[in-house]
C-alpha cells in the first residue's frame, strides 16, 4: 500500500462501514453538479454497491477509494478512477473532499498525486482525463498543478438549475 500512502493521507478501499459516508455524499445535492447526479440514492443501493466494491478495476471499470488522514480510518473524501479503458490505457479521475473542515488544506492535492502515481505506475495507464465545470476554480487549479491540459470545451454541457454551464475537458498524458 506504499503507492497509496502519502505524507498526511492514505487512500483505501471502501468498507461496509463507509455506508453512511457514501450515502451522505451521493445524496448531497451541492455535489450533484460535479457528479452528474440527478436523483438520490437509497441506502439499499449504496449497500449493494459496497458489497460489490471488491471487484477489481478490470472487472468493474472503476475504482473508488476513500481518502483518510494518516491517523484515522474515517473517510473525509473520495477519489475515483472511472471509465477505465485498459485497451486504450486511460481512465477518468474525479474527487470530492466531503469534510468541509478538510478543504483547502492540500488533501485533494495529495490524493490526486497518489492516484496519478498509482495510475501510471501500477495500472500502467497512458493517460488520465477530468471533466471540470468552467466555474470550478479550485478543481481547475488543482488539476493544472499536475500538468493536466485543457483540450476542449463542452459548451452548455450541464444544466444547473435554470442555466447551462460549460464543462472543460482536461487530459494528462504520461
Amino acid at each position: 500500500m506504499i503507492t497509496l500512502k502519502g505524507t498526511n493521507i492514505y487512500l483505501r478501499a471502501l468498507e461496509p462501514e463507509d455506508l453512511e459516508f457514501v450515502y451522505a455524499i451521493e445524496n448531497n445535492e451541492s455535489v450533484w453538479e460535479v457528479s452528474n447526479t440527478q436523483t438520490p440514492y437509497s441506502r439499499f443501493l449504496i449497500k449493494q454497491y459496497l458489497e460489490n466494491a471488491h471487484q477489481d478495476i478490470y472487472e468493474a471499470k472503476q475504482l473508488r477509494l476513500a481518502i483518510c488522514l494518516n491517523d484515522s480510518q474515517k473517510a473525509i473524501g473520495l477519489i475515483d478512477l472511472f471509465d477505465f479503458d485498459p485497451k486504450n490505457s486511460r481512465a477518468g479521475v474525479g474527487l470530492v473532499i466531503a469534510d468541509l473542515e478538510s478543504r483547502n488544506k492540500g488533501i485533494g492535492l495529495e490524493a490526486l498525486e497518489l492516484v496519478i502515481n498509482y495510475s501510471f505506475q501500477q495500472l500502467q495507464l497512458h493517460q488520465l482525463y477530468a471533466n471540470i465545470g468552467s466555474d470550478n476554480e479550485i478543481s481547475l487549479q488543482l488539476f493544472t498543478k499536475f500538468g493536466f491540459q485543457k483540450i476542449g470545451i463542452k459548451k452548455d454541457w450541464n444544466r444547473v438549475q435554470n442555466c447551462f454551464k460549460d464543462e472543460l475537458l482536461f487530459q494528462l498524458i504520461q
